[in-house]
C-alpha cells in the first residue's frame, strides 16, 4: 500500500480521526529530518506526518532540513505528499482563511539546499507542471463538497524569510502574476519531484502580506490567529480526500 505523507499539519496529530500512532525516527544520507515522524492512520490509510518547522515550530524556514523531511517520507513508502502551509494573499479575492491550491512556484529563496543531485551527478528535472494535477483536483471537489471557499490554479512565491516583505517587493511580486507568497513551498516541491512523489500543497490564505493599504500588515501574531480560527477546515479536506487519493494510481 502507497503511504500518504502530510507536511505541516498544524493540528493533525491532534485530530481525532487519526488513529493507531506510533513514532518513527529516522536519518537519511541529508541529515535528520525537521521532526520525528509519526506514522499512523487515516480512514484506514497509511499515513505519514512530518512537522516542517519542527514539533515545537522552532525551526526557521531558512533552516529546515527539506531535503531530508523529503528523503526520509520517499524512503518510508510514501508516493503522495499533501504539504499544508500559511500562505499571504497578493490578490484581493483570495482573502484570510481561503484555501489556495497552487499549481505553479517561483523560486525567490537565495541560501537552501534546492536539488538531491549536487555531487555524483546532475540531474535536469523536468519542472513545468510541479503540482500534481490529480490530486489538486481531488481536493477541489472536496473542498467545494464541503463549501469551503477554495482557490486553484495560482502561482505561490516563496521567499526566504524569516522577515516579511517589504511593500516594494509585495508589489513587485504581484507584478510578477503570483498570486500567494509564503517561505516554505521551494524548495520543498522541487524535491518531491526530483525523486518522483506526487506533491501538492494546501494552502491558507492568513493576511495581505503588506500591499493592501486598508488591511493590517502581515504579522506572526495575525498568522497564528487566523490558522487557529480556520485549521479545521484544512484537516476537513484532508480527511475526506485522502479514501479518494489512496484508491488513484498516478504514474
Amino acid at each position: 500500500m502507497n503511504k500518504i505523507g502530510i507536511i505541516g499539519g498544524s493540528g493533525l496529530d491532534d485530530a481525532p480521526f487519526f488513529k493507531n500512532e506510533q513514532k518513527i525516527e529516522i536519518k537519511t544520507p541529508f541529515g535528520k529530518p525537521s521532526s520525528i515522524i509519526k506514522e499512523g492512520e487515516i480512514q484506514d490509510q497509511k499515513v505519514i506526518t512530518l512537522a516542517r518547522h519542527g514539533r515545537k515550530h522552532n525551526i526557521i524556514p531558512s533552516n529546515v532540513n527539506y531535503r531530508a523531511n523529503i528523503w526520509a517520507l520517499k524512503e518510508l513508502g510514501c508516493r503522495y505528499i499533501l504539504a499544508t502551509t500559511a500562505v499571504g494573499s497578493l490578490r484581493e479575492k483570495i482573502k484570510p482563511g481561503h484555501i489556495v491550491l497552487p499549481n505553479q512556484f517561483i523560486d525567490f529563496t537565495k541560501n537552501r539546499k534546492v536539488t538531491f543531485f549536487n555531487e555524483d551527478k546532475v540531474i535536469h528535472t523536468p519542472m513545468a507542471e510541479p503540482f500534481s494535477k490529480e490530486i489538486t483536483k481531488i481536493l477541489s471537489d472536496v473542498a467545494d463538497s464541503l463549501g469551503i471557499k477554495t482557490h486553484k490554479n495560482k502561482t505561490v512565491i516563496t521567499i526566504e524569510g524569516p522577515r516579511f516583505s517589504t511593500k516594494a517587493e509585495s508589489h513587485m511580486f504581484r507584478s510578477w502574476g503570483a498570486d500567494i507568497i509564503n517561505m516554505s513551498s521551494c524548495p520543498e516541491v522541487a524535491l518531491a519531484n526530483e525523486i518522483g512523489l506526487h506533491y501538492v500543497s494546501i494552502a491558507m490564505s492568513t493576511d495581505y502580506d503588506c500591499w493592501k493599504e486598508d488591511e493590517e500588515t502581515v504579522s506572526w501574531e495575525l498568522i497564528q490567529k487566523i490558522m487557529k480560527d480556520n485549521s479545521g477546515n484544512v484537516l476537513n479536506i484532508i480527511q475526506k480526500a485522502i479514501p479518494i487519493i489512496k484508491d488513484i494510481d498516478i504514474v
